[in-house]
């Protein structure tokens, strides 16, 4: 990538781009009744003593963005295939919301700029920042919109593709100014699960010369992280044990109130590269590729994740600094991934998801899930210290249906879609996140920056997605 260099600061930098050619087990659990919390549907949240934040006053105007009612000339086609994705069964009262979805989707494709071949889809309108391209958000995007418009999933992932650094790293967050100027952070990287929706890519599309693309990019992206993220002791770690960058996605997370006094494997960033080595091994398979060295790499980290972030008193994934201190444990979404990419063995799976995942004193609150567990003395009503985001019961769901629990994944969708089509029923928005316990989403803190969840959001609501999830995972008539 040919970039013009602009130093802030001898540690935080930015490049500005200028160019470059580059079905889905059954199980029967108790439903969670909305009396067990002792309120109605329509009524605020209880009180949790301690921890609830006062109601907050009507937000204040969204980014100019938001403003605009109408497709772009872009994003009309990717608007209308999903307006009819919306017509497929599903509950009608999802309708009205996958609807309004589909046209937030239409409006948050962009003409090309910067070193994009293609036009570039935002992470939503209503984002706080403006037009943003990248990171985790943008995964969640593209598996939204795989099945009404493939190609436009393709280019998403080739404009990802097309800001890979000489070394490696693929940008996590790109800004762009008035002048449609690209600028990111050339150190920090992001969680790598843009793999999920290449592979979904392929599979739906039969493209296996993009395959051998993104393979390439794969590569190059597993050598950064063992360049700049390995612990040498073992597993993977993310820059939020030094400092405040978030790479983890988890901003202000409760894992790194304490900071470790030395970099230390985190469950996050070692169930992720799993999955890296695990999807690398696949498809070099497919392309006819040696696989010997990523299944290797594949089984020591996946031994390692079994054996040196699990506690078998407690049926649950830590992070390494933690594990062998009760006092500093906390139960934080973080500790499932494991089960997601398939890297906790099928016994520690099976507590996790029974334990935990499906406990309705934990995650599995009445709009699932809960981000930090509701008996976790951390919870509360802040971005990711509690608050469900939907891309997170999207995860969860699919860890269910990995080992074979699509009759809980199948109803862990329809209690969220169900949740989130009421928020939008009496609010008329898509939001960041939303109240766990089905309260007011005034109740919801964010950061002193903006102190309350974006609306018009489309990053963390894979809502198309999710309802084919609870498509395929109905009950056989």
């Amino acid at each position: 990538m040919t970039a013009n260099l602009e130093i802030d600061s001898p540690r935080r930098r930015s490049f500005f781009a200028q160019g470059r050619g580059a079905r889905v087990g059954v199980g029967v659990f108790a439903l969670i009744t909305l009396t067990t919390w002792g309120f109605a549907s329509q009524k605020p949240a209880p009180v949790i003593e301690g921890r609830n934040n006062p109601v907050l006053p009507t937000a204040p105007a969204q980014h100019p963005d938001a403003a605009q009612k109408s497709a772009t000339k872009d994003g009309a086609p990717v608007r209308d295939a999903l307006l009819e994705e919306a017509k497929l069964p599903a509950k009608e009262s999802w309708r009205p919301m996958l609807r309004y979805l589909a046209e937030l989707h239409g409006r948050s494709v962009l003409p090309a700029t910067g070193y994009f071949p293609y036009p570039y889809q935002t992470i939503g309108p209503g984002y706080q920042d403006g037009r943003v391209f990248g990171h985790i958000d943008l995964t969640h995007v593209r598996l939204d919109t795989l099945r009404a418009s493939p190609t436009h999933v393709r280019n998403q992932l080739r404009n990802e593709f097309a800001g890979q650094q000489a070394d490696g790293l693929i940008p996590g967050i790109v800004w762009f100014d008035d002048k449609g100027q690209p600028t990111w952070k050339n150190f920090k990287g992001f969680p790598p699960i843009w793999v999920v929706s290449a592979e979904a890519y392929v599979d739906h599309a039969g493209d296996l010369s993009f395959l051998r693309e993104a393979l390439g990019v794969l590569v190059r992206q597993i050598g950064w992280f063992e360049a700049k993220r390995a612990i040498p002791s073992g597993g993977f770690y993310y820059l939020d044990q030094v400092e405040d960058t978030w790479e983890s996605g988890m901003d202000e997370g409760i894992r790194y109130d304490v900071r470790p006094p030395e970099r230390s494997a985190a469950v996050d960033a070692c169930a992720h590269l799993y999955m890296l080595y695990d999807a690398a091994t696949r498809w070099s398979q497919r392309l006819g590729e040696p696989t010997a060295n990523w299944e290797k790499k594949a089984a020591t980290l996946k031994q390692f994740i079994q054996e040196k972030l699990w506690d078998e008193k407690t049926g649950f994934f830590y992070d390494a600094w933690v594990i062998d201190d009760p006092a500093k444990r906390h139960l934080a979404f973080e500790g499932i991934w494991p089960v997601v990419v398939g890297a906790a063995s099928p016994a520690q799976a099976k507590r996790v998801i029974d334990e935990h995942l499906l406990n309705p004193k934990e995650f599995y609150t009445p709009h699932p899930i809960a981000t930090v567990a509701l008996s976790d003395a951390k919870f509360e009503l802040r971005m990711w210290r509690g608050p469900a985001w939907n891309c997170m019961t999207y995860w969860a769901a699919r860890g269910l249906v990995r080992h074979g629990r699509t009759a809980e994944a199948h109803r862990l969708i329809e209690m969220a879609l169900d949740a989130t089509a009421a928020q939008f029923e009496k609010t008329g928005s898509i939001w960041e996140f939303y109240h766990p316990l089905l309260g007011e989403q005034g109740l919801l803190r964010r950061k002193v920056s903006r102190n309350y969840p974006n609306r018009e959001y489309l990053g963390h609501n894979p809502l198309f997605a999710m309802a084919d999830v609870w498509r395929n995972t109905a009950p056989k008539k």
